[in-house]
């Protein structure tokens, strides 16, 4: 049996229906679709996306993302995407291996191997990274998925192989946001901390210099970072942000589109409609109609 195989084989075991599953090893949640699906918004926090079997496609603004088997993505700081699988049937789902980045992890990796410490902090890096799988990293998250058949070992194994799948995409010298995420006074985590005000803060107002100030940057300074990391403006952030908490809105309370854009910040229900078009293809009250019909969940992951 290849490794591929044994991989689906477990998530199958473990995500008996679609949807997102949380498993017995912290961190680590199996995605299934057994169809394709329709574009969805939801905010990718920092983690590894292994795909066992399927296709995946996730934009981040305007740049698409495809992921599949021989690949792998990573998101290194809280981004909004807009995802859909792809490929996917009953016979054979969509499967994915999501696991958490955790960055005290990450941070005593890099003090422990100097020579994983990334030299360019001053650089920032996209906040989304494509890359091949290799077998050294399919090796190490195949053997943490084999714990799930095996709880009795998870408590003493899964944080020592958890700590290896981080050391090996630490390793590749592709990987640099990987790397920017174990030092404190990067770019990348200097932007992160606008990212953590703004979703904290997103049906505000604000000034770019508010926020520049957070990451100790000038305006044009923290623009140029931000873009690189998320694609987007932080008004295109924040306006992304808002979509996804308005369209939740509309099927978790049955708020109509007015009522959801005024709740998440908008004063205009035109200029809401016109965003919320843009980004998901769709006027607010037709999305919500159709998602209804449906039964299908607002957000996704992985």
């Amino acid at each position: 049996m290849s490794a591929l195989t044994e991989m689906t084989d477990i998530l199958l075991r473990h995500a008996p229906g679609d949807g997102m599953h949380a498993t017995r090893i912290a961190g680590l949640q199996i995605m299934r679709s057994a169809s394709p699906t329709v574009s969805v918004p939801t905010v990718y926090t920092p983690m590894l996306c292994l795909v066992a079997q399927g296709r995946k496609q996730a934009m981040l603004g305007a740049a698409a993302y495809l992921y599949h088997p021989q690949m792998y993505l990573v998101a290194s700081v809280d981004l909004p995407i807009v995802g859909s699988v792809i490929e996917a049937s009953a016979a054979q789902p969509y499967l994915c291996f999501c696991l958490d980045l955790d960055t005290a992890v990450l941070s005593d990796l890099a003090i422990n191997h100097p020579e994983l410490v990334e030299p360019r902090r001053d650089a920032a890096q996209a906040g989304l990274l494509l890359n091949h799988s290799t077998p050294q990293l399919q090796d190490a998250a195949l053997r943490l998925a084999r714990l799930l058949d095996q709880a009795h070992e998870i408590a003493a194994l899964a944080p020592l192989i958890i700590r290896e799948v981080l050391y090996r995409l630490m390793a590749d010298p592709a990987n640099a946001v990987v790397r920017q995420m174990a030092i404190a006074d990067s770019r990348l985590n200097q932007i992160s901390k606008a990212i953590a005000w703004l979703r904290e803060h997103y049906a505000q107002h604000f000034s770019i210099e508010q926020i520049a100030d957070l990451s100790a940057m000038s305006r044009s300074t923290f623009h140029a970072h931000f873009k690189t990391v998320t694609s987007m403006t932080p008004l295109e952030y924040r306006s992304h942000l808002r979509v996804q908490e308005a369209r939740r809105l509309m099927l978790a309370e049955a708020l109509n589109a007015a009522d959801a854009g005024f709740r998440v910040g908008y004063e205009s229900a035109s200029q809401f409609s016109r965003d919320y078009a843009r980004i998901l293809g769709v006027p607010p009250a037709r999305d919500a109609q159709r998602l209804r019909a449906s039964g299908q969940d607002a957000t996704e992951a992985a």
